[in-house]
């Protein structure tokens, strides 16, 4: 399994390019958790981001729209 570049749009991952796992065709999950978007995790538990995949870009990077947080855990 390969890996694609992708942009977060929205949420508190806002502008974060990351790469995640990508299926054979080179496509990104449909959905992914975010949860230390600043890669600092919180003491205890913290929030989990639900992202959504949208398009390529135009520099062919796909984007991860923001759909909605989670309270502490409820995203396992």
């Amino acid at each position: 399994m390969g890996a694609v570049s992708v942009r977060f749009v929205g949420g508190p991952a806002h502008g974060l390019l990351r790469e995640l796992p990508a299926d054979p065709d080179g496509v990104p999950p449909t959905r992914w958790i975010m949860r230390h978007p600043d890669g600092d995790p919180p003491p205890g538990a913290g929030a989990d981001h639900l992202y959504a995949r949208e398009q390529r870009d135009g520099t062919g990077v796909w984007t991860m729209r923001f759909v909605h947080t989670y309270p502490v855990g409820a995203g396992e």
